[in-house]
């Protein structure tokens, strides 16, 4: 990668970003409610190669996606183009509310696995963050890096989401659960318990990409807050706008007594919610307590939450969760993401791997032969969030 930058500027790079992808084994479609949520960064993830430039101009490379984008980053943002250059184009945007930008970048970037259900858009976002606030002298802490990045994606990029994702980029530690109250922004970050068996995480993907903006995702946060409008109103709370309405503000026995009065598929959105909720309590404790088994099952039941009241999960993914469930040495799993297409996640026990490997595969393949090019399972380990690389061999 870094002869590839020669060849393109001419020079050696002078920094090197490397934004890790994530998955949330507890807390699925929770954080745009302002619920809790838990997530590991591995060992996969977004490199950013780049040298500030004195002339504010930004020429960005990719070796995953095709084009050049080019930009001047003390001028106005320029509306969406609908490509990958979108999400520089967003950092900026969402940066240049808070600070003064002169200096820009050229850079070159690389994606390490395919998209889908890993938040490599929130990946990128945090690196070209980062690699902006670098170039222009700017000092950002690891929260600061979060709501500018979730800043960009909701309101450059279009996507109602809540900061897990970034969380769980920027805040990760290996070997560690990160625990976030998305309401209050408090977070733990709960170390291994010694008594817990070794672990990896497989990545599996489906085959299938996807969009999330152009996905069911904003239609399903739109649902969780009319459910919670729908309480309000039954109950005869002041009503708030719906931008500001959430789930974490109706108690619990709200809902109990609402939920039969509200139409079916809103009572099924808060269900999840509130169940949800309940499961990363628990499992936070299994996870402290080393009691991997039970942490692992609380995934396969938030997955089956997802698919039952969140209603989200393309055939494909529904068979891939099927399937782990019937895998010896997988402790459990979900749909990563918005389970919108894209992957599914399992904790597995790292000498199964390729007993694994080869069921979920000859099992899905003989379902979909069609995913047969596309099909993959990756094996990951956690790792530590966002962070520049020093001295070390560029991926």
């Amino acid at each position: 990668m870094t002869q590839t930058f020669q060849t393109l500027f001419g020079a050696t790079p002078e920094y090197h970003i490397f934004s890790p992808y994530r998955v949330c084994p507890l807390g699925a479609h929770v954080d745009h409610q302002h619920g809790l949520v838990t997530g590991f960064a591995f060992d996969m993830g977004v490199d950013l190669l780049f040298t500030p430039t004195d002339d504010g101009q930004v020429h960005l490379r990719s070796l995953t996606f095709e084009g050049e984008v080019d930009f001047n980053i003390q001028e106005p943002t320029r509306m969406k183009e609908g490509n990958w250059g979108d999400y520089a184009r967003g950092a900026k945007f969402a940066l240049k509310k808070r600070f003064q930008l002169t200096r820009g970048v050229q850079g070159l970037i690389k994606g390490s696995l395919p998209i889908g259900g890993l938040s490599s858009s929130a990946a990128v976002l945090i690196a070209y963050v980062m690699a902006f606030a670098k170039a222009n002298s700017i000092t950002l802490t690891p929260m600061e890096v979060i709501k500018i990045a979730s800043q960009a994606e909701r309101e450059y990029i279009g996507l109602t989401n809540g900061i897990l994702d970034q969380a769980c980029i920027a805040l990760s530690e290996k070997d560690a659960l990160l625990f976030l109250d998305t309401d209050t922004e408090q977070y733990r970050i709960i170390r291994r318990n010694p008594r817990m068996p070794e672990f990896e995480l497989a990545i599996i993907f489906s085959g299938l990409t996807r969009s999330l903006v152009n996905s069911d995702y904003n239609l399903r946060v739109a649902e969780c807050k009319t459910a919670a409008w729908n309480m309000m109103a039954y109950t005869g709370m002041p009503l708030k706008s719906l931008d500001k309405t959430y789930l974490r503000d109706i108690p619990k026995e709200t809902y109990d007594l609402t939920k039969d009065k509200m139409p079916p598929r809103f009572a099924r959105r808060a269900e999840h919610f509130y169940s949800e909720y309940k499961r990363v309590r628990k499992g936070v404790t299994a996870w402290e307590t080393g009691n991997l088994a039970l942490f692992g099952q609380l995934s396969f039941e938030s997955c089956q939450s997802s698919i039952k009241n969140y209603e989200c999960g393309s055939e494909e993914l529904i068979a891939i969760y099927n399937i782990m469930r019937q895998t010896d040495g997988i402790y459990g799993g979900r749909f990563s993401g918005a389970g919108f297409k894209g992957a599914c996640i399992a904790l597995v026990d790292p000498t199964k791997k390729e007993e694994i490997r080869q069921r979920i595969t000859e099992e899905y393949l003989r379902m979909f032969p069609e995913y047969t090019d596309t099909f993959e399972i990756h094996f990951c380990k956690t790792d530590n969030g966002a962070r520049f690389v020093e001295g070390s061999l560029i991926r």
